[in-house]
């Protein structure tokens, strides 16, 4: 079985769900601490040509609380008219911006599911069968740090392969892994680009931009193009 785990990100970049389509099962962790200035509640998307950080506000958001502690504001209008703005003359703007306003008037504002909504309603837009898991709601460890802690949940999940994002690759190490029985690979996302209405390409938007501007069979191309090593 192969495994993912992440921290939630809301409206995140391809490669995250290149990732969630690789594995069988994705875990969110949305039993980590918050990370500010991290991309749980911020993204990129294109305004006027060029990339705008977009931010979802919170509630007392702390580094010292965990993400499933912590709230989403309530109204969050402005966010969901700017992308109306900003998007309402790409090509698949009318199948794509009720599920979007569907995610941002997500009756629940715990972060953690606020976000981890926005993530299953976008994968099964894009048909992407991965089963999904808060690791809140199983018995994890809680006392392990970093590699040990990962490792402790894949065992714990029954994991036979473990995919990280190639950022991963500074951080854990393979034969670590390996000693357990779980083979340990990096995902790392290949080039993409594709049209932005008369715009020069702008790389590494959220999701939503790629959305927008692509159909779901052009997603899907988009999805395989990353190696594993």
């Amino acid at each position: 079985m192969k495994l993912g785990i992440m921290q939630p990100y809301f409206l995140p970049y391809i490669g995250y769900f290149q990732l969630i389509k690789a594995v069988d099962k994705y875990v969110i962790a949305d039993d980590m601490n918050y990370i500010k200035q991290g991309w749980i509640n911020r993204n990129n998307f294109l305004l006027n040509g060029q990339p705008f950080m977009f931010h979802l506000p919170l509630i007392n958001a702390s580094i010292n609380k965990r993400i499933n502690e912590i709230h989403v504001v309530e109204n969050q209008s402005k966010l969901l008219k700017t992308i109306e703005v900003n998007y309402r003359k790409t090509p698949h703007f009318n199948q794509v911006f009720p599920m979007i306003e569907g995610i941002i008037r997500h009756e629940d504002k715990n972060l953690a599911r606020y976000v981890g909504n926005s993530i299953i309603k976008i994968a099964g837009y894009l048909q992407i069968d991965t089963e999904f898991i808060y690791n809140s709601d199983h018995e994890c460890e809680q006392t392990l740090k970093g590699q040990d802690r990962l490792i402790s949940n894949c065992l714990i999940y029954g994991a036979k392969t473990y995919i990280n994002a190639i950022g991963g690759t500074e951080l854990y190490d393979k034969e670590a892994f390996k000693k357990v029985g779980i083979d340990l690979l990096f995902l790392k996302t290949q080039p993409i680009e594709y049209k932005q209405l008369k715009n020069l390409f702008v790389p590494n938007l959220s999701i939503l931009d790629v959305l927008m501007f692509n159909s779901v069979e052009q997603v899907s191309d988009l999805l395989m193009k990353y190696d594993l090593i």
